[in-house]
């Protein structure tokens, strides 16, 4: 991109954005809706602490699933592993919604049996399913298939019992800029990436660490009503200024939702 593309970028987003101090203690970067840009821009949501940020976002996920019960009798939550949504899911298993009519799924998974300390549905059992919202659906990656490319096909079979449009879909993103389990570097990539492609589940590989992972591709992560994005940390927010520039979706997969105008994203920070 020419510099005067991108001044004229930064000027663009200079009109759409301004800041104002809501109810929820984030400090909310709202975007202003214009017919031009519905859509496009994530709103982005800064929490003055990882406590205040697990609360508040607990509490708007657990109204959306209940609206959701309320209109069409189910509930669907899709949520990736790792560090950062544990304190998210602690909060989020106290709510007080019919968890027995909430179908939970996995964004992405490790290829490793479900007991691997490595495993997200490990994780997501350990720490979410427990107390009211052990009365949950829950739903798998890992199957019995020796590889993520021959287990991709009967792992999207799965999604088949899940409400869908997702109402509601819980990403991070790493220090490399992926998010679920698309990896810059990473063979399939461009097929996961691919917008035209069908909504399914891809084999990948983690060239940062090693380790074959199925994920949903791009086209299914999108099939969702509402995305979260949680990231917490100085350093992920300077990933996340770097992903919010231009250049190459491969290089930073969470550009692709970043940039998509299909599904509202909301950016969720604390330091």
């Amino acid at each position: 991109m020419c510099h005067s593309d991108a001044a004229r970028r930064r000027a663009r987003l200079a009109v759409r954005f301004f800041f104002s101090t809501t109810l929820d203690r984030s400090d909310t970067l709202k975007t202003v809706r214009t017919p031009d840009n519905i859509g496009s821009e994530p709103v982005v949501k800064r929490y003055p602490d990882r406590d205040a940020l697990s609360h508040q976002v607990a509490a708007d996920i657990a109204a959306r699933l209940a609206h959701a019960i309320a209109i069409r009798g189910l509930a669907s939550l899709v949520v990736s592993g790792g560090r950062t949504p544990v304190k998210l899911f602690e909060q989020l298993r106290t709510q007080a919604i019919d968890w027995s009519r909430v179908c939970v799924a996995l964004a992405d998974e490790r290829w490793v049996p479900p007991t691997d300390a490595d495993s997200n549905e490990r994780l997501v059992r350990e720490v979410l399913l427990q107390g009211k919202a052990a009365a949950a659906r829950f739903l798998g990656l890992k199957n019995a298939a020796p590889s993520p490319d021959l287990g991709a096909v009967s792992a999207w079979e799965t999604f088949a019992r899940i409400p869908r449009p997702f109402d509601m879909t819980v990403l991070g993103m790493g220090d490399d800029g992926h998010t679920a389990s698309l990896f810059p570097g990473s063979p399939n990539l461009r097929s996961a990436l691919n917008p035209a492609a069908a909504a399914g589940c891809i084999g990948m590989w983690a060239p940062s660490a090693p380790q074959p992972r199925l994920s949903l591709n791009v086209s299914a992560l999108l099939d969702s009503r509402r995305i979260v994005i949680l990231i917490a940390g100085e350093a992920k927010w300077l990933i996340y200024m770097a992903a919010s520039a231009a250049g190459a979706v491969e290089d930073m997969p969470v550009r692709a939702v970043l940039r998509q105008q299909r599904t509202p994203v909301e950016v969720c920070w604390a330091p």
